[in-house]
This record gives structure tokens, sequence and C-alpha cells, in this order.
């Protein structure tokens, strides 16, 4: 028999834009949603699901086994960055939050997440971005620092 590696690392990742500004209008959601989908694909992590509200932007995807997490995470946000500035609301100062937070899935957990995910103006009706990353990075046990949180 071949052997073969075999490996599925589900990614649940939190983006939100630089000092939360509402940069991304509802108008361009989906469009920005499709683009960075597309960036997912180029670098073998497609998405699952991409989601999220005025000031910030979920991901559930694939992790490629080709490429480090980091990576990805960095090239969407340079891609979508560009495309933001000059293809589509065209905000030139555009930018999102330096860091990002991202936590592993388990299969049996998809379903609720994409759920979670397409339920983000629900959510955000009743909690702001911040309590909402707070409460996340809490129930994944992930210990933070107040002052370095929000950029």
């Amino acid at each position: 028999a071949m052997s073969q590696s075999l490996e599925k690392n589900l990614i649940h990742l939190v983006c939100s834009t630089k000092h939360r500004q509402v940069w991304i209008q509802k108008a361009h959601q989906a469009a920005l949603y499709r683009y960075q989908a597309g960036i997912f694909r180029e670098w073998d992590s497609p998405a699952l699901i991409i989601g999220g509200a005025e000031d910030h932007v979920h991901v559930l995807f694939s992790l490629s086994r080709n490429h480090p997490l980091k990576k990805i995470v960095e090239e969407v946000k340079k891609g979508s960055s560009k495309w933001m500035k000059a293809e589509g609301p065209r905000i030139a100062e555009f930018s999102w939050q330096a860091g990002y937070a991202a936590f592993s899935v388990s299969q049996s957990s998809v379903a609720d997440v994409i759920r979670y995910i397409e339920t983000q103006e629900e959510h955000h009706r009743h909690a702001t971005f911040q309590d909402e990353f707070r409460k996340l990075l809490l129930r994944h046990e992930i210990e933070f620092d107040e002052q370095y949180v929000w950029d």
C-alpha cells in the first residue's frame, strides 16, 4: 500500500478592520467575501463560509497542508485590502487590524460554526465585536491582554 498523509484542519478565523472602523458596508460584503474566497482557493485552503459585519469578517476554512496559517491569513488580508482600496468601495485608507484570531474547529462543530457565521447580523444587534471576540477567546481558553487585543 502507498503511504499517504491525510489531514483536515478546519479553522475559524476572525479578522477586524483597523480600529474596528465601519468600512465593510452591506452593499460590498458579498463581493468582498467572494474575492476573499478566491484567495483562499488559490492557497488551497477553501472556505466553507465567509460572513461578518461592517467591521469584521469570520471565515471557516480548511487549512492547506502546504502553507502555514499565518501565510494564508496574510495573503487574504493583503489581497482583500487591495481590493477594498481599488476595486471595491475604493476606501483609500482601508486596512485590517494587525492581528487576527484563529481557532481549530472539529468536524462535529462545523454546522454550529456555519450557523454562527450566517447569523452574524443578529448577534451584533445585541453585542459589539469586542464582546463577541472576548467571548470566543474565553470559550477557546485563549489568554489575552486587553491592552493589545484592540489595534
